[in-house]
């Protein structure tokens, strides 16, 4: 059972510290040693009014509603709650309330993740193969439908990729791969949002993305935001580029630079923001920004609002909290939470590390999500240890 559906079971009432059989069930099923002990620390709270905070918590209701099932006062729901938050808060390492629970959780479960492999108990019915065999560059190649592109002219675009990962092992996601391009060459979207956990395959997906469309656009830029730079910095950063690639297309140099908005808006703009999640708040509201990081949202409604001919697509473990709530208010902010592969393409990545014993890999697979990353690294592990 994944983690996440743990939650789920949590939040519907499948799970207390009651219902011992179905506990019990849970608490035995592969979690790595890490959920588990977190897993157990909250099927066993001491407090039914506590199981009822996180309950409602998960559903998004109120401390209210739970004073009127307990009939007891709000104020005894609110106490419960805070001794609920700090025993949550000393596991995870973090201060954790009512509103930045599911977030606060994200960012724990990620931040296990490149130690999971540590923590598989590997069985003996996984070998490894006596040939050895290594991971192709690009083992899926899709290619976009043609006629689906956008119909400008392919040109030679200005290109600042020095910041775009290498493409690595690239594992059929032709479905993603179609959408984001229909969005970005045929719906024109401005904004566009790739989320998902660490290792799932984001990045990876967004180079494969640039390379099959980069060529129908006057500049293509991919930009890390692991440094986390401020707003200024970041727009001084574009306007130069777009600068000196002016000048250097001019016979004289003597050309001031435009502001950043100018440039989106004469030119047909791909700009790849990956790492978006380091300019959020730790601790807070998923995809709440840093201090001193809201010029970054006020950016993003000019490039929602204002008319140009640029999409921005923005990378990430969280989005910005303004594009959940306007994507539910049904305006064209398009959002792909990126999922597991699924089992034929994370079966290649396991042949492709040399592992044998076929009947085994569908349970592998399903424990680790189809996560790219982990499978990759559980693989690993089985190979140094047999």
């Amino acid at each position: 059972m994944a983690f996440n559906q743990f939650l789920g079971l949590l939040s519907v009432g499948e799970i207390t510290s009651s219902n011992r059989v179905t506990s019990d069930m849970v608490l035995t099923a592969d979690f790595v040693p890490s959920e588990a002990a977190l897993l157990q620390l909250i099927v066993f709270l001491p407090c039914d009014i506590q199981q009822a905070v996180l309950k409602v918590t998960l559903q998004r209701e109120t401390y209210q509603d739970i004073a009127k099932e307990f009939d007891c006062s709000e104020g005894n729901v609110r106490k419960a709650g805070a001794e609920l938050w700090q025993i949550i808060s000393e596991a995870l390492g973090e201060k954790v309330t009512k509103s930045n629970f599911r977030s606060a959780m994200e960012r724990w479960q990620n931040s296990n993740i490149l130690n999971l492999a540590q923590d598989v108990v590997v069985s003996d019915s996984f070998n490894i193969c006596e040939k050895e065999r290594h991971p192709p560059d690009t083992p899926n190649s899709h290619q976009p439908n043609q006629q689906t592109s956008h119909p400008r002219q392919p040109t030679t675009p200005h290109q600042d990729l020095d910041e775009m990962p290498e493409l690595g092992d690239f594992y059929n996601r032709t479905t993603e791969l179609e959408t984001l391009t229909t969005w970005i060459l045929q719906e024109h979207c401005r904004l566009i949002a790739l989320t998902g956990i660490i290792g799932i395959g984001k990045t990876t997906l967004a180079v494969k993305l640039v390379q099959q469309i980069k060529h129908n656009f006057d500049y293509v830029i991919w930009r890390s935001l692991e440094t986390s730079p401020i707003f200024a910095e970041f727009q001084a950063d574009l306007v130069q580029f777009f600068s000196e690639s002016q000048q250097q297309n001019s016979l004289e140099n003597t050309q001031k630079p435009l502001p950043l908005i100018k440039y989106l808006q004469k030119y047909r703009c791909l700009v790849v923001l990956d790492d978006i999640h380091h300019l959020f708040s730790s601790g807070e509201l998923a995809g709440k920004y840093k201090p001193g990081y809201e010029e970054y949202d006020c950016f993003f409604k000019q490039i929602e609002k204002l008319s140009h001919q640029t999409c921005f697509l923005l990378i990430g473990w969280e989005q910005p909290i303004k594009f959940a709530q306007l994507k539910s208010k049904k305006t064209p902010i398009p959002i792909l939470q990126l999922t597991g592969l699924d089992i034929a393409s994370a079966t290649e990545i396991l042949r492709n590390y040399g592992l044998a014993e076929i009947d085994n890999w569908e349970r592998l697979i399903h424990h680790y999500q189809g996560n790219p990353l982990w499978l990759k690294s559980v693989a690993t592990q089985i190979q140094e240890f047999g």
